[in-house]
């Protein structure tokens, strides 16, 4: 393929890529820094979901989206592309040092579609999801290796292209500049590593941790008190004991509520579950109107926290199961089950269910403070700001 013809076509390539890479760019800022965000054109199903893999600690390399560092491979492509007219300036003499611009193009596109690999099959068996602008800059990558190495051969292009690195190291002002590169490379991942700027779906991923990945509930209280006897601020949470994010959250307000003063944490009731959820449309989580029931029943001989946190643990499947639980906590069981399928304990359900409503709170797990609202979770720091603001202090 003649100079010629091989840059135009390059040129294209690299072009269609770095369109696409801004796309997924904008893609990935809304998804993580933008809560108004629509859904992008290639979210189409919970499969073809390139918002969900946005979403993702995978999304990111040292705290840098793959997005932008695909933005620095396209825009280090058309350098080389156009290399031998930029280094006539001045101030970009150093460019000098590229000597063989097709073979850099060659071994980054074999090295960029090897590494595109390792994310697709990420993608596909531990996200789940598959990412069609990404899968297409993966094709694209390779095809552009393709075209730079016509009249080289891989091997050729990878010994040039180490070939003119140790050369251009050999220079002493080139190797220091390289070194100074080097370390402001180095320090500024170290930075987005470590701040998260760029990727704070992996900031939240680790705040979470302590609380997902937990057993059993370490800061667990017993009885029907959470909190401050006369508190200052009054957490109200809204819970599921069959949501799964909802297990992590009680350990987070347990926490909360230990470490601040002032604070008294308040626990209503919201199942998903059409037994006595009566906005529900379809079921979610069957079985949780009988478990809120008896973590109600247990409230009133004074263990409701106990109650709560074993419900939560051992997830029961049965009535029987919780009265294995009941009988673990040394309740009188008999009460227990008569106070469990009583009216008033469902009337009790059905407010907090109507309360939750009214308050424009249709999931698990939400939050109440001083009449805001919000739905789902946030990381521990985030709610302990929340609740600081709204006049709790550090014991």
């Amino acid at each position: 393929m003649e100079k010629d013809k091989k840059m135009i076509a390059i040129s294209i390539l690299t072009f269609i890529g770095l369109v696409t890479t801004i796309k997924l760019a904008v893609i990935y800022y809304n998804a993580n820094f933008n809560p108004y965000a629509l859904a992008s054109f290639c979210s189409v199903n919970d499969f073809i979901d390139c918002d969900g893999i946005a979403k993702t600690t995978e999304s990111q390399f040292f705290g840098i989206p793959l997005a932008y560092w695909g933005l620095l491979l396209y825009s280090f492509i058309f350098i080389m592309l156009f290399v031998d007219k930029l280094k006539n300036f001045k101030w970009l003499k150093f460019l000098e040092v590229f000597k063989n611009p097709f073979s850099y193009i060659a071994a980054l596109g074999v090295i960029s579609f090897t590494i595109s690999m390792v994310l697709l099959f990420v993608s596909l068996f531990e996200i789940k999801k598959l990412c069609i602008l990404c899968a297409f800059t993966y094709v694209l990558n390779l095809v552009i290796a393709v075209v730079a190495v016509q009249g080289i051969g891989f091997k050729s292009a990878f010994k040039n292209s180490f070939e003119d690195f140790v050369t251009a190291l050999k220079t002493k002002s080139y190797a220091i500049a390289f070194g100074i590169v080097l370390i402001l490379a180095a320090s500024f991942l170290t930075y987005t590593s470590i701040s998260y700027v760029f990727a704070p779906q992996v900031k939240k991923q680790k705040e979470f941790k302590e609380f997902t990945k937990a057993k059993t509930n370490k800061y667990a209280v017993s009885g029907n008190l959470l909190g401050a006897e006369n508190p200052k601020v009054v957490l109200h949470a809204y819970t599921d004991y069959k949501c799964p994010m909802c297990f992590a959250y009680n350990i987070m307000i347990h926490k909360l509520a230990k470490e601040l003063d002032g604070v008294k944490v308040v626990h209503h009731n919201m199942p998903l579950d059409t037994e006595c959820n009566r906005y529900l449309r379809q079921e979610f989580h069957k079985g949780s109107c009988t478990m809120a029931k008896y973590a109600v029943a247990a409230e009133k001989q004074g263990k409701f926290w106990d109650m709560n946190n074993l419900l939560f643990e051992k997830q029961p499947n049965s009535e029987k199961e919780i009265m294995e639980i009941a009988q673990s906590l040394n309740l009188d069981l008999e009460k227990l089950q008569d106070d469990a399928n009583s009216l008033e304990t469902m009337r009790q359900i059905q407010n907090d269910i109507d309360d939750a409503y009214s308050n424009s709170i249709n999931g698990t797990p939400s939050t109440i403070i001083n009449g805001k609202h919000h739905v789902g979770m946030k990381t521990y720091s985030e709610f302990k700001k929340w609740l600081k603001d709204e006049g709790a202090t550090e014991k």
